[in-house]
């Protein structure tokens, strides 16, 4: 549980808030494969991904389009589901056997009603959510696939030996040609 804790405590939730959230936390194991949040389904819980690698995706036409991975430490939710109570447009698949800490939101939303440190720390919670998804949209807006390869590496060195190409492909909104052309470019 320390990867869990690790991102509980960088949103500053005090140690006596932190003993009351990790007791209501359900300890999962998944396959890799195993789809966590399915798009279409309203979900009623959030998970701290203690171990393993998840991908979000949408299915666009034929294809899958992934717009974001996570690792060790990592929140993962339905952000409609989260803060608008509507089905999810996105589904989480677990990309290697994961091991998650599960909430629900009736959990959390108790703690938040119950507590204004809890519920500050479910905006900052939110806030920071928001903010990486707003980046994400941003980098893919506004900067190329090879500026977003880099900085993909850059910032993720471990996970490039942890997830296939292809869905890196997807991510970054190219063709796996393209990205095999990238990454000979870069060598």
């Amino acid at each position: 549980m320390e990867n869990t804790l690790t991102k509980i405590r960088s949103l500053d939730l005090p140690e006596s808030f932190l003993t009351k959230l990790t007791s209501l936390l359900l300890k999962e194991t998944f396959p890799k494969g195993h789809i966590l949040i399915k798009e279409g389904r309203i979900e009623k819980a959030i998970y701290f991904l203690e171990e393993g690698i998840a991908r979000a995706f949408v299915q666009k036409e034929e294809k899958e389009v992934t717009f974001w991975f996570g690792a060790e430490g990592e929140i993962l939710l339905s952000l409609n589901s989260y803060f608008a109570h509507k089905p999810g447009y996105e589904s989480i698949e677990m990309l290697e056997k994961s091991v998650v800490y599960k909430i629900t939101h009736e959990s959390l939303y108790d703690l938040y009603n119950n507590d204004i440190e809890f519920a500050n720390w479910g905006r900052r919670l939110a806030e920071y959510e928001f903010l990486k998804a707003d980046q994400r949209f941003i980098d893919h807006q506004f900067k190329t696939a090879a500026t977003r390869y880099e900085e993909f590496i850059t910032a993720n060195p471990s996970l490039l030996q942890r997830i296939q190409l292809g869905h890196i492909a997807s991510y970054l909104g190219i063709s796996q040609v393209t990205l095999s052309r990238i990454r000979a470019e870069r060598n």
